[in-house]
């Protein structure tokens, strides 16, 4: 019997816990969804700016070095 007890617990339990989230989670109106939209997308622009500065800077660093033959 705990072979079995073992195995139905954590699914009991999850299933508990997955039913409080879904009865917790609401949908967002229009106004928290375009929030949430535009600072996701300004956080893509700015991530994207900080990959291609780091680019710039290091591409002609690393052919100095690696190219100093």
């Amino acid at each position: 019997m705990d072979a079995l007890d073992s195995v139905v617990y954590p699914l009991r339990e999850f299933a508990r816990d997955s039913t409080r989230l879904v009865n917790k989670c609401h949908k967002p109106d229009q106004k928290e969804f375009t929030k949430v939209a535009s600072r996701v997308a300004v956080g893509f622009v700015v991530m994207g700016f900080v990959g291609f500065f780091v680019k710039l800077i290091f591409i002609p660093i690393n052919n100095i070095i690696v190219g100093a033959t």
